[in-house]
Formats: structure tokens, sequence, C-alpha cells
């Protein structure tokens, strides 16, 4: 167990990439908040599993898409110590697959809900607490993209890759106006990982079918982009912020 990191807030962290990067900042010396929407037997586990590794962790149930839940969240954060990472994880797609001319207007509100506003309320609160100006530690935020920005994912997930598209640009806009505060703002953008998201929308061989158009001829594992994450939030990453990592095996 490394040396304490003060604390890190990971949004979707019951599953998946969320999990695994909880479970690595855990091992890096962070005390671990486990954010879920849904999922507190997942988000329950995580926690243990944190724990049974010598690390401090809760979860605390929150729609990002909501500003008082998040407030609420970093409520809880802070409880634990000051915040200095977060990392904001939860995306959706919309559980469907197809193209934009079919995703209903209420999947399309609710995917840039969480995926876009959710974040840009998670970056607000972020920088209100951890502000050097404010009295706060300073820190860093890693925002999940996708790399489905670089082709627009026609044919699936337009809706998912234009909410992506946007935090990008938010990523970058905002190291800018967050540096004088101490914070750096950086992004990971995973190529086709072996998640559950593929699966939930209908596409559970979706990792194997693609694999040939990657140049590692492979799909990426949690881990492999949770290690990107906690190298962006650490010391080791220290000059860099503005950043859009790509985490995709050469796709």
């Amino acid at each position: 167990m490394s040396t304490h990191q003060g604390v890190a807030i990971i949004t979707g962290a019951s599953r998946g990439i969320g999990a695994a990067t909880a479970v690595l900042a855990g091992n890096a010396g962070y005390s671990v908040v486990v954010n879920f929407s849904a999922d507190a037997d997942g988000a329950a586990r995580v926690v243990e599993q944190i724990k049974n590794d010598g690390g401090t962790a809760v979860a605390v149930q929150g729609d990002v898409s909501d500003p008082n839940a998040v407030l609420s969240l970093f409520d809880a954060a802070q409880a634990l110590g000051p915040v200095t990472a977060v990392v904001n994880n939860a995306g959706i797609t919309g559980d469907i697959i197809g193209n934009l001319v079919d995703v209903s207007a209420e999947t399309i509100n609710r995917v840039l809900e969480v995926n876009v506003a959710g974040t840009m309320f998670m970056c607000q609160e972020a920088i209100r607490r951890m502000s050097i100006l404010s009295g706060g530690k300073g820190g860093s935020i890693v925002n999940l993209s996708s790399t489905a920005v670089k082709a627009g994912s026609p044919g699936t997930w337009v809706h998912y890759a234009a909410s992506k598209g946007a935090v990008d640009v938010l990523t970058v806009g905002l190291a800018t106006e967050a540096a004088p505060h101490g914070i750096r703002v950086n992004a990971v953008s995973p190529g086709i990982t072996n998640t559950g998201l593929h699966a939930a929308a209908g596409m559970p061989g979706r990792v194997e079918g693609v694999k040939h158009l990657i140049p590692l001829g492979r799909g990426g594992e949690p881990a492999e982009v949770a290690a990107a994450v906690l190298w962006l939030l650490g010391t080791e990453a220290s000059y860099i912020t503005g950043a859009i990592l790509p985490v995709a095996g050469g796709r």
C-alpha cells in the first residue's frame, strides 16, 4: 500500500473500468469513494476488495446527472478527507444499437444528461472543493472519453460518440481554466474493451468480432485502462494537462 494520496471519487465504479480504477486507486493509497447509480451489490463488492487489500473505501449512491446528488457525493467524500482526485467514468450508451435516426429522443436526452451534463457537474464541484484558491489541496481530474469519437460509431452509437466528443472538448477547455486552481484535467480514451457495456447493448460478442481490426489483435482489459487513469492522476504526470490519452491497442 502506498502512502495516503487523499480522497479519490470514481463515478460509475460498480463494474468495468470504474471498478478496476477504484481498486487500483485504493492500492495506490487513495481513500476511495465508489460511486454507483443502481448496482449497490457491485459497488459493495468493489469496496470489499479495496478493504481486503488494506485500503479505505465507501460506496455512495448518486446519479451524476442530478446536481444535488453530485453535492451529496462530494460531501460524503470530504468526510474521509480532502478530495484530490476525481475520475468521471459514469457513462451510458442507452443500451441500443443502430442508426441515429432510430434512437429515441428519451435515449438521446438521457445519454447527454449522464455523459455530458453529469461530467460537467462533477467537474464544477471538483474545482470548487479542490481549488488551492479556496483552501483545497489541488489535484487531478480524469474524464473517460472513447475512441468512438474518431470514427463517430456509425450504425451503432453515433449519439454516444457525440457525447464523448463533448467530453474531449470539455477536457481541453477546462484544463486551461483549472490550471490556476492547482488542478490538472486530462482524459483517457479507451478503445474496444472487455466490459459489460457491449452485452448490455445486445452485442455480447462484439469484442471478439472486431479484434481483427485492432493492431494489437485483441480487446483491452479494464485494468489496462485503469492503469492509464492512475498514471494521469499521479505525480508522474504532473506536467500534463489537457491531454487525451488513447488506450486502444493502436486502433
